[in-house]
């Protein structure tokens, strides 16, 4: 139980504070490069008060800075932090309406350029799906848990379209990535939290300059043959 008040109470300072700093730098950063480096260091706090271990596979795989639209599995909370922390590229979240709502943290959000999708399919979630799309091409890079939320049990589970169509649009690569380990370190419905070690496996873009819309249920189920081939890899081992 100390061990769980010290963590939550760490990651409720930092993020407190990174969000503030956030939201003071956005007029004079308005890309949010210098709130995305703020973000990974609230993520290494996370994961430094958990001692939390994290490996990365696979970097050597991804040509380039970008942009591209990251594609990964969603284990659990700790996925945000590990992804933040350790994945060496600027990107944007893409992020349920909802999280934008939460005072101080939804205005850090907006401030680095977070992209906010509502699941309900309204007319505002087919202009922020077109606008986004617009940032992707331009170059900015984004990360998305096609799954929509967190596994209930670790399987990988099937595929929201979002994703796909503003891959698809934005003619930009999808890049694979299998994380295992998370789901232990903060278990589905609990606050109660365990140290652990989190893997991160990177596999090789996925093409959409040649794709349609009518591709997209082919791009689902080859990313989704990808991420189980590399999760089942990864979950045989350990740090």
């Amino acid at each position: 139980m100390i061990r769980t008040v010290f963590v939550w109470f760490c990651i409720a300072v930092a993020g407190a504070i990174v969000s503030s700093l956030c939201i003071i730098c956005y007029p004079f950063n308005p890309s949010g490069r210098l709130n995305h480096h703020l973000a990974g260091f609230w993520g290494k706090i996370a994961l430094w008060a958990n001692r939390v271990k994290v490996r990365v596979e696979g970097l050597e795989h991804i040509p380039g800075k970008g942009p591209y639209v990251f594609m990964s599995n969603h284990q659990g909370s700790y996925d945000i932090f590990a992804l933040l922390g350790h994945l060496p590229f600027q990107f944007k979240w893409l992020a349920k309406k909802e999280i934008f709502s939460i005072p101080i943290l939804g205005l850090a959000m907006k401030a680095t350029g977070y992209i906010s999708i509502d699941r309900e399919g309204t007319r505002e979630t087919v202009k922020a799906m077109r606008d986004a799309a617009e940032k992707i091409h331009k170059g900015m890079s984004v990360v998305i848990f096609p799954e929509g939320s967190r596994s209930p049990d670790g399987s990988i589970q099937p595929f929201k379209k979002g994703g796909f169509t503003l891959a698809i649009k934005s003619k930009v690569p999808i890049v694979p990535i299998a994380i295992t380990g998370s789901g232990e370190i903060i278990r589905k419905g609990k606050l109660r939290v365990y140290p652990g070690s989190i893997t991160i496996r990177v596999d090789r873009p996925i093409e959409t300059k040649e794709c349609s819309m009518k591709d997209r249920e082919a791009l689902m189920t080859q990313l989704h043959d990808i991420l189980l081939k590399n999760f089942r890899l990864i979950s045989q081992t350990t740090i």
